[in-house]
């Protein structure tokens, strides 16, 4: 590409665009001098050009937006394969490509005066805040916009922008969340169709206070004494799913990824020991993670908010923290750890205001005055609050998993910053009162109107049968079950194993991750664990049983090995199995949500109906720290959004639901089904 200044007395179109420094019409794309030669995989087929804001078609192509966009004006099919297309079937294309495109090296295009390169994303920063070419040209324009002023030395030309300065990457050992990582900034600034994310709404009061969201991708180690250690924590999608990528839905309390306490919920999966797991199936992402070893390297892609200049300030002192992990042992369940938390006024996040003497923190030694609670037994809280913290320490076992920030030599002085302690004991040293948390009232959970009933997705179908067996009264039916409506996430009964010595063995038509719906015409859909062993028994005793069950099959079967690696009581059926369970047999729960007026709610969704798959469910992809959805602690990613305000979503496109979402201006009711998913480290 030739030098701007070279260009500019034969150009008349318009001034040089100020995020490339080069000169183009407006409605085309930006224009970039790359330094080395770029991959094809990451060109465009329309333009030949390396990606800007990459959009992904159904059928796998990836253009320009701007490319796109004009070509989807005159013509209804995919550029490459011709295949029948529209503009709102397309998305945005994964932060990990975006991130790979951003770092492609460009060289600045004022030759003449600066010879620097950099990362594409860094351009439009380097132009307006250090390149001399630049600010020589945007005097030498000044001085012909205002001839009266000729001769006279115009003072260099401050041009704000929202791009956020690229946070420093903390030195190794100092790093918040990972031992190497490297921020990436996303700009939210431009409404795309195909973005599927009704928290990411900005107007332009927001734009002062949250102008793009911050991710960062981060390489984790996690070390094994059994190489066959589960890690504990449960994981949904993949790409023969609607939320496409693998996300972390839950860390289970006192596991190892908990006691590391590095990855959270929410979180992208996308390598495991340097397999690239962010385009493979449910069941190959299982299997990857639970391959056994002594060491697991794990990239993660972790959303860390909006933006704004705290979390900017924050983000260049954090080199002079040290994150240090602290385990905490209780004798018994109620016994006080001896800590108070204090929220800041000028800081987010929960802090140690003090550590009562005699207590067990005390004793430990090893957690000081004014240390940030990152997270508690694998629970995120950088975004907390003392209750929320208190109540994670109340019903922990005995193990209590403290990660927490430190910033050496400085302490708080008095109890009173905000009025917001909360004392995680029994007692207070003070003679303050304990902090009493309250219950949540009941869930709401209620079985699936039948105004919110959906057909079963593509590739599942479901089998019901009934087996009648003649047995001995004292033979057992030689089954385990899991599962029961009081489990959290309220599934119907299952079989968890058929054992070689009951009769419904030797029938052989009940098979594990079978729903078992009736016992002899008792109901077993409503009973909670405890009840449905009890009807279980009591009519085994019979000389005769009718069972009825429900088996749920799936086209694309899962990976044998995946069986073969479970053990006895502790399976449960993959995330991707509950897909499949007809919609009269979900649990679903309301979940009401409320926002100040300059707040998004949050959450990003995917799914909903495409005329090339037909009707999908919506499912919750993200939730944003510091967010409604993620200080409401109920949502989680891997969600299915049944209905907005008691308006059922099936059938509805992306294109009617998010409108939906953000016309709800400080409250909403959402109504989610959860499905259980497997844990993905069982061997």
């Amino acid at each position: 590409m030739a030098d701007p200044a070279a260009e500019e007395q034969g150009y008349q179109a318009g001034e040089l665009c100020c995020e490339c420094g080069q000169f183009h019409l407006l409605p085309d794309n930006h224009l970039y001098n790359f330094q080395d030669e770029v991959d094809d995989e990451l060109i465009c087929h329309i333009c030949l050009q390396p990606l800007l804001q990459p959009m992904d078609t159904p059928c796998g192509h990836t253009y320009c937006f701007k490319c796109l966009e004009n070509f989807m004006q005159e013509y209804n099919f995919c550029p490459m394969d011709r295949k029948k297309l529209s503009f709102q079937q397309c998305h945005k294309s994964s932060l990990l490509v975006r991130n790979l495109l951003d770092k492609l090296v460009v060289s600045c295009p004022f030759k003449a005066e600066c010879q620097q390169t950099m990362q594409r994303c860094e351009l439009e920063a380097h132009l307006q805040n250090r390149c001399p070419g630049f600010k020589k040209y945007k005097s030498e324009l000044q001085r012909k916009k205002n001839p009266i002023s000729k001769g006279k030395e115009d003072p260099p030309v401050k041009v704000e922008t929202n791009t956020p300065k690229e946070p420093e990457v903390p030195s190794a050992g100092s790093s918040l969340v990972a031992e190497s990582s490297a921020a990436a900034v996303v700009s939210l600034g431009t409404a795309e169709p195909g973005l599927v994310n009704p928290a990411f709404e900005e107007t332009e009061e927001d734009l002062p206070q949250r102008a793009s969201l911050v991710a960062e991708t981060s390489t984790i180690e996690i070390h094994r004494e059994d190489p066959e250690e589960e890690l504990g924590m449960r994981i949904v999608g993949g790409k023969d799913t609607p939320l496409g990528n693998i996300v972390v839905q839950e860390v289970l309390r006192d596991s190892l990824i908990a006691a590391d306490g590095r990855i959270a919920p929410g979180d992208h999966i996308l390598e495991v020991n340097g397999v690239n797991i962010s385009s493979v199936t449910h069941c190959q992402a299982v299997s990857f993670l639970r391959h056994p070893g002594p060491i697991l390297h794990l990239m993660v892609l972790q959303e860390k908010g909006f933006s704004n200049k705290t979390a900017q300030q924050d983000s260049t002192s954090a080199t002079n923290r040290e994150v240090i992990h602290v385990t905490l042992v209780k004798r018994d369940r109620s016994e006080p750890l001896g800590i108070k938390l204090i929220r800041k006024t000028d800081e987010a996040g929960i802090f140690i205001l003090d550590l009562l003497e005699g207590g067990l923190a005390a004793k430990n030694g090893k957690l000081s005055r004014n240390d940030r609670v990152l997270s508690i037994n694998g629970q995120d809280l950088r975004q907390g609050t003392p209750e929320t913290a208190a109540q994670i320490i109340q019903t922990s076992e005995s193990r209590v998993n403290f990660v927490v920030l430190r910033q050496p030599g400085v302490q708080l002085l008095d109890p009173g910053e905000d009025g917001s302690t909360s004392n995680n004991s029994s007692s207070s040293s003070n003679g303050g009162s304990p902090v009493h948390h309250r219950r949540r009232l009941d869930q709401n959970h209620y079985r699936r109107k039948s105004t919110y009933q959906k057909d079963l997705p593509q590739g599942y179908v479901t089998h019901e049968k009934t087996v009648a067996i003649k047995k001995e009264p004292k033979e057992s039916l030689g089954i385990t079950i899991g599962g029961g409506r009081d489990n959290k996430n309220k599934l119907p009964i299952y079989v968890t194993s058929v054992q070689p010595i009951g009769c419904l063995f030797r029938d052989g038509k009940i098979k594990r991750g079978d729903i078992l719906l009736s016992i002899n015409g008792i109901d077993l859909t409503h009973l909670n664990y405890y009840e449905a062993v009890s009807a279980l028994k009591s009519n085994a005793a019979s000389h005769s049983v009718v069972l009825k069950a429900l088996e749920i099959l799936a086209s694309d079967s899962t990976d044998p090995s995946l069986d073969i690696k479970e053990r006895g009581f502790s399976w449960s059926p993959l995330w991707i199995t509950w897909l499949g369970l007809p919609s009269y047999l979900h649990c679903c729960q309301d979940i009401v949500l409320s926002k100040g007026n300059l707040e998004s709610w949050g959450f990003s969704i995917v799914g909903g109906f495409e005329e090339s798959k037909g009707n999908q469910p919506f499912f919750i992809k993200t939730i944003v720290p510091g967010t409604p959805a993620f200080r409401d602690r109920r949502l989680k990613c891997g969600d299915e959004i049944v209905a907005v305000n008691g308006v059922p979503a099936i059938g509805m496109s992306n294109s009617e639901l998010i409108p939906m979402l953000k016309e709800q201006r400080n409250k909403v009711t959402l109504t989610v089904n959860r499905s259980l998913q497997q844990e993905a480290s069982r061997n």
